[in-house]
């Protein structure tokens, strides 16, 4: 019987996600793998069991579709060997605010935050009463930057990150630790589908690569990793400055810049 968590994965059929599928049965992990592609995520459950020798299972979701959330949620809840959830599944999209149909946009909204966020409710009780575990979220460096034009996603990542953040400090003392992963851009899928040219993008990051670094980030138990970040300080910077203007800010005092002139 394997004692290390079973990990399940959601967007595992291919890229991010199926590189932490690899990483982790490298360590002797069982997976549940979790995508639309029935076939891939067969073809990638039988190359990880003949090498690694782990229990796989394929368990094929729509994430955006109730029924299939629903299901992968009761399975979270419900298995006591799942002790690590990596939120990964997810979704761009080519083109400005305006150009974007509110349909697109909703989609895009349900995959990036609707189903993390169900995901991660569904198995955080029980992790939380086990006093073990670990969520992992996937966000982007783009939900710190609403100059890089990418309205939608952009906001979405932001969500992961400050979800992420307030989670960790609700269940970090509960023994559950909780990361948020942030790259930049990555060798993966998600542009092709997005109508992204990625030919067009400059210093890409190879997907292994980036999974290495997060779980070099995830074994230190960092509650963000940002593999391309080179000066961790700055990291460190950010946060100083966002809790400094939160001690600036007085709650029942309107600021003397916005009153009348005396």
């Amino acid at each position: 019987m394997n004692t290390r968590p079973t990990v399940l994965i959601t967007g595992a059929s291919t890229g991010i996600g199926a590189t932490y599928a690899e990483r982790f049965a490298q360590r002797g992990h069982d997976l549940i793998l979790v995508a639309r592609d029935q076939a891939r995520l067969e073809a990638l459950a039988a190359r990880l069991r003949d090498a690694h020798k782990v229990a796989i299972e394929v368990l094929q979701a729509d994430l955006t579709r109730i029924d299939d959330l629903a299901a992968v949620e009761a399975r979270l809840r419900d298995d006591a060997r799942i002790g690590i959830l990596v939120n990964n599944a997810g979704t761009a999209q080519a083109g400005s605010f305006i150009e974007q149909t509110p349909d697109s946009a909703a989609h895009l909204v349900s995959l990036n935050t609707t189903a993390l966020v169900r995901l991660a409710s569904a198995i955080a009780p029980r992790l939380a009463q086990a006093g073990d575990g670990a969520i992992i979220n996937i966000g982007s460096v783009v939900g710190l930057a609403p100059e890089f034009g990418m309205s939608i996603y952009g906001a979405t990542k932001a969500f992961v990150l400050f979800l992420s953040q307030g989670m960790s400090l609700e269940l970090a003392p509960r023994g559950v630790y909780v990361q948020a992963v942030l790259p930049a851009a990555t060798r993966t899928e998600i542009w092709e589908r997005a109508g992204i040219d990625i030919n067009t993008l400059t210093d890409i990051m190879e997907v292994g690569d980036l999974v290495d670094a997060a779980l070099a980030g995830f074994d230190r138990r960092e509650p963000v990793t940002i593999p391309p970040l080179h000066d961790g300080a700055r990291w460190d910077a950010l946060q100083a400055a966002r809790q400094g203007l939160l001690g600036e800010i007085r709650q029942s005092e309107v600021a003397a810049r916005y009153l009348a002139d005396a």
